[in-house]
């Protein structure tokens, strides 16, 4: 039987070097990087399963996870000239 499919929301910027960062605020210290979006979509999908099976195997990140995590409903960007 297959496990059910997890969705999470990803942050995503861009560094002054042109590399994409990626921050899974679900999943604390879930982060990676890549050149190209395409490339940092894969890293994503890694990233996520790697932190997952070490909530599995570690208690501590388990309390990390349920004491430290936030699924923000909404991430936003704006200019504000003073």
């Amino acid at each position: 039987m297959k496990a059910a499919k997890r969705q999470f929301k990803i942050v995503i910027e861009r560094d002054e070097d042109g590399y994409f960062i990626a921050d899974i605020p679900a999943l604390p210290g879930c982060h990676t990087q890549a050149k190209t979006m395409e490339e940092l979509k894969k890293n994503v999908r890694e990233v996520i399963a790697l932190c997952l099976a070490e909530s599995k195997a570690n208690p501590a990140y388990r309390r990390q996870i349920r004491e430290f995590s936030y699924e923000p409903s909404f991430v936003g960007i704006d200019t504000v000239i003073v």
